[in-house]
Order: structure tokens, then sequence, then C-alpha cells
């Protein structure tokens, strides 16, 4: 079996999860939050599709499909481009107000090139070092 099986097997469970939870979700749904400091799941569909997005752009040497692709301009957060939603204060959670189809739309893009990219992975390649900040022991 090669190592991308259960990579590709893990993001496709997240990805339907995602799914699950967004399909027919309102804005009252998308937008509740159990206490003032609590994430929203509109913001944690963002937070995470945009982290994946990065770290797959990354890895590909690519740029990221949240601002080559528009999805930046149809989401219209009023954060900067590189926002992941790492470090954002309540405030930031509850200004993601976008909608159920725009975020798994954003989804499904980022999971169907992070699909085709682990597709063209060879064993070899988990040998090479992408954070070279780091040193193996």
């Amino acid at each position: 079996m090669l190592s991308t099986n259960p990579i590709s097997d893990s993001f496709t469970r997240v990805h339907d999860a995602v799914h699950a939870c967004l399909v027919g979700a309102g804005p009252a749904l998308l937008g509740f939050r159990a206490d003032v400091e609590a994430n929203t799941i509109a913001w944690l569909a963002w937070h995470l599709t945009r982290v994946q997005d990065g770290h797959i752009a990354d890895l590909m040497g690519e740029p990221q499909l949240w601002a080559s692709a528009g999805w930046q301009n149809r989401v219209n957060l009023p954060f900067s481009a590189s926002a992941t939603g790492y470090g954002q204060s309540p405030a930031d959670v509850a200004s993601v107000r976008a909608g159920a189809d725009l975020l798994l739309g954003y989804l499904d893009v980022v999971h169907e090139r992070t699909l085709g990219y682990l597709g063209t992975l060879l064993e070899d390649d988990f040998s090479r070092i992408v954070d070279t900040r780091w040193t193996r022991p």
C-alpha cells in the first residue's frame, strides 16, 4: 500500500464530515456560538480549508486557491489574503458569515487539488524535507 492511501482516506473523511455538517445549513447554524469565545461552524470550515489549501499549495510550490482561483473575493472576508484563522479574535470568528454553498465550493476544490497532488507522490517523496528550519535527529 502506498503511504498516500491512508492520507487520502483521512482527507476524504474530513471532507465528507464537513459536507454532512454544512449541506442545508443556514445562517443560524453556521453562526451559532455556544459562548462568546466559541468558534462558529462557518469559521471552523473556512479555517480548516484555508490551512489545507496553504499546506498543499506550499508542498506543490503553487499559489493557494484562496487567492488564485478567486475564493477570497467570492467569500469576501475582512481579512488579509494570507489569513488562515490562526490567532484570530472572537470578533474575527464572528465575521465569517459565508454561506454553506460557498464554504463547500472552496472545500471541494481544495479537496480535489489535495487528492490530485497526493496521487502524484511516490514513496521516495516522503523522505523530502519540507521544513528546512527543522533539523532531523
